[in-house]
């Protein structure tokens, strides 16, 4: 989840895109510059200190002059108020404030094995409809759950797992109060 700061600067990228119809360029714009400054080597020269913002901007210059305007000129501006960090997260934060405006959102599932796409559309399924929205999740094999799912989505977990059960009972037991037999 982003921070203050950047949801900030990209809900107004966010609101601009809207208002001038642009919302998909923008989108796929700002996943051009994602996957610029998501290297490992150009997010250390992004973040040095000693780096001055016009240096960063001039490094960054061949790639804006490819993209919609107001994604350079939000990058820019990112630079002129020596907010460069902000431009490191604003790609996961566009495409998830993105995912809001379409109604969906998207989450993760842990389970023992990996799930064929059936299974993972029915689980898609009935938590956006307790949700409200459409739900896009990933699957990741935990092998420590033994069996059932564990479901992250929304910053809630919903916890059907072997594990989680087993747990769950465990908990119970410690707080069950024993009568005088």
């Amino acid at each position: 989840m982003a921070n203050a700061v950047t949801a900030r600067y990209v809900e107004a990228l966010f609101q601009l895109a809207l208002e001038r119809g642009s919302l998909e360029q923008v989108a796929a714009d700002v996943q051009k510059m994602e996957a610029e400054v998501s290297v490992p080597e150009v997010t250390a020269f992004f973040s040095n200190a000693r780096v001055t913002n016009a240096e960063k901007v001039s490094r960054l210059e061949p790639l804006l002059a490819t993209l919609d305007e107001s994604v350079a000129n939000f990058a820019r501006l990112l630079f002129d108020k020596s907010r460069g960090e902000v431009l490191i997260e604003a790609g996961e934060a566009f495409r998830l404030r993105v995912l809001d405006h379409h109604g969906a959102t998207e989450g993760r599932v842990e389970s023992a094995r990996s799930l064929d796409p059936a299974q993972m559309e029915e689980l898609a399924t009935a938590i956006g409809r307790q949700l409200g929205k459409d739900v896009i999740l990933k699957n990741e094999v935990v092998p420590g759950l033994v069996g059932g799912v564990r479901v992250f989505v929304d910053n809630r977990m919903i916890d059907n797992s072997v594990q989680g059960r087993l747990s769950g009972l465990q908990r119970k037991l410690r707080e069950a109060r024993l009568g005088a037999g």
